[in-house]
């Protein structure tokens, strides 16, 4: 039987357990040992927040539809896209995966999954890693979308809004890539962190004063040559445009969720010709797109953590068993000072 994480009702997470289906020529069965919750989209699910709870997404017109049911109704029993484990079982006449190995990939909080072998295989967690940063495979790579986004260069000046996990680790991507980064977070936790990590060089409260003005001051008034927005919060993007310089790139990458209250268009986004670019992780910019896919980002983030370049396992605060999961929910809704990366470990992670 597989164990999974479900959703009965916003703030209402269940347990449950279905069958394990037969393996098929060509398939595998993976036992979960990690999942992490991502305090964005997933939260945005966990509040009923998320506009595919009120509308419907139609992906021909590339719209959302207020005139149908919405496209997202609960139960929801498809929760979870940062996964490791392990391979326990091959099917029938299945070759080229040994079992035992680790895998990554997106198969929601789960025990037990079933992959093609073929995707087993691009998906091996590369040696030297260890099981838990594995989880990081596409929180890493919306944030290495981002910063391709906004094509930061050796020696420029960049400053990310929101230290959770996009923020932090675009950071560090930021400077590992020659940027002087400014990091902006009210919460001190995370400005600690990215602090001791190495990931900004400045760390600023944004309740005690303005970061662009702080920004310009360091810069010979010139401001930030891109800034990135990772918290989905409306002032925090108005503050990440006043501190863009002139004419330079501020890239959006928190999912922001309502009416936009807060971000005044008309001031310096109009008056200094800010470029505001979205970023998401369903593709990449066009003019990427013949040589970096999904795929190709994720390997990346893996390649910088196994080589030391991108410390990702300090962003992990808490882990909790999967029967824990309601209260490792509760915690990244009510408390975000508290926790950063929550996961959750299933039984053959062991204690």
């Amino acid at each position: 039987m597989a164990r999974l994480v479900t959703l009965a009702a916003p703030y209402t997470v269940q347990l449950r357990d279905e069958p394990d289906p037969p393996l098929a020529p060509g398939e595998v069965r993976v036992a979960t040992l990690y999942s992490g919750i991502s305090a964005g989209t997933e939260l945005a699910a966990y509040r009923g927040s998320t506009p595919f709870a009120s509308k419907r997404w139609d992906p021909e017109q590339r719209l959302f539809l207020d005139d149908a049911d919405a496209s997202l109704s609960f139960p929801l029993t498809h929760l979870g896209y940062e996964e490791v484990g392990r391979v326990v079982e091959l099917g029938p006449e299945t070759k080229g995966v040994a079992l035992g190995g680790l895998v990554y990939g997106t198969w929601g909080h789960r025990s037990h999954a079933v992959m093609d072998a073929t995707d087993a295989t691009s998906r091996a967690l590369p040696d030297g890693l260890e099981p838990r940063p594995g989880i990081f495979a596409h929180i890493g790579a919306v944030a290495l979308n981002g910063v391709l986004d906004g094509a930061v260069r050796i020696g420029e000046t960049v400053a990310v809004f929101g230290l959770g996990v996009v923020g932090q680790i675009v950071a560090q991507l930021c400077t590992r890539s020659g940027a002087r980064v400014v990091g902006v977070d009210p919460i001190e936790r995370r400005r600690r962190l990215a602090t001791g990590l190495g990931a900004v060089q400045l760390a600023l409260d944004p309740s005690h004063g303005s970061p662009a003005e702080v920004v310009r001051a360091h810069t010979g008034g010139r401001g930030a040559d891109v800034t990135f927005e990772a918290s989905g919060v409306a002032p925090a993007l108005h503050e990440a445009i006043r501190t863009a310089a002139y004419g330079a790139t501020v890239v959006a990458l928190g999912f922001f969720q309502g009416e936009a209250s807060g971000l005044s268009l008309g001031e310096e986004f109009h008056h200094n010709r800010v470029q505001l670019r979205s970023s998401q992780i369903g593709s990449v910019a066009p003019e990427r797109s013949h040589r970096w896919d999904r795929s190709r980002l994720t390997r990346t983030v893996f390649a910088l953590q196994a080589e030391r370049a991108l410390d990702l396992d300090p962003l992990i605060t808490h882990t909790f068993d999967v029967e824990d999961a309601a209260a490792a929910y509760r915690l990244l809704a009510d408390a975000p000072a508290k926790a950063l990366q929550v996961v959750l470990r299933f039984p053959e992670a062991g204690a």
